[in-house]
């Protein structure tokens, strides 16, 4: 098997694991959402740091919900 067909193999089975992708889906994703990725299971998952207080408050003034 080529480096670029173990590589594929890979990826879409990750992206069908994780992300329930179908392998339609995996074929028609592009470049940058495949990166993404393989960035998130690189650094797994990437949890970002949730807003303070002051950032929720900031939000909810910007966008009240009416």
């Amino acid at each position: 098997m080529s480096g670029f067909t173990a590589a594929a193999v890979r990826l879409a089975g990750a992206a069908g694991a994780i992300l329930g992708w179908s392998p339609d889906a995996f074929w028609r994703a592009t470049p940058a959402e495949l990166a993404a990725l393989v960035a998130a299971m690189r650094d797994g998952g990437g949890a970002a740091t949730p807003p303070d207080a002051a950032t929720i408050a900031a939000l909810q003034e910007a966008h009240p919900d009416g």
